[in-house]
């Protein structure tokens, strides 16, 4: 039985595009699929969240409803895309292809134009990950984040090379394992 469970935040309000630092809320549609999501689950012992509303939000409505412990933790939040805050990829595409290109190709090597580096996001990410690590082993908890937080836990899970962060899938809403080493 998996202790430990990933679960990318809902739909948002607005208009799609890169929002690390950004924090639009869930949209309706975005806290139906997250209360799907967990509708079936048995109930969480401990719910760890990035601290921006769109996941927040969800995991103390969550933790009132199963009574669940609760701490947000500042290190998963999204990654920060600088420059492209806000914008989506269509939106690159017309000025800033080559860069969006090398950064889906290998975002550990390219960095989006004053954003935050891959290898510092990953630093932060495991880091938390590895001082909760002794909260999280044996207890039935839940990860509530975002998309590049779940895509870089899954690929070092999976042993995938860095330059491969963006082939892992993390759809919103979405409940996925994380293996947890022991402690």
């Amino acid at each position: 039985m998996t202790d430990c469970w990933l679960l990318r935040h809902g739909v948002t309000e607005g208009p799609e595009g890169f929002r690390g630092r950004l924090d639009p809320p869930l949209s309706q549609q975005g806290w139906a699929q997250l209360r799907e999501a967990v509708a079936l689950q048995p109930p969480f012992a401990l719910i760890l969240s990035s601290p921006q509303q769109r996941c927040a939000r969800f995991a103390e409505w969550l933790a009132a409803e199963q009574g669940a412990d609760l701490v947000l933790e500042t290190d998963l939040r999204e990654l920060d895309f600088g420059e492209w805050e806000g914008r989506s990829a269509a939106d690159l595409m017309q000025d800033q292809a080559e860069s969006l290109g090398l950064f889906w190709a290998d975002p550990y090597a390219h960095t989006p134009p004053g954003g935050e580096p891959v290898a510092a996001f990953a630093e932060r990410v495991l880091g938390a990950v590895a001082r909760w690590r002794p909260r999280l082993h044996g207890r039935r908890s839940l990860i509530v984040t975002h998309g590049g937080v779940i895509r870089l836990l899954l690929a070092r899970q999976r042993g995938l090379a860095p330059r491969d962060l963006l082939q892992v899938e993390a759809p919103y809403a979405t409940l996925q394992a994380l293996t947890l080493e022991p402690c």
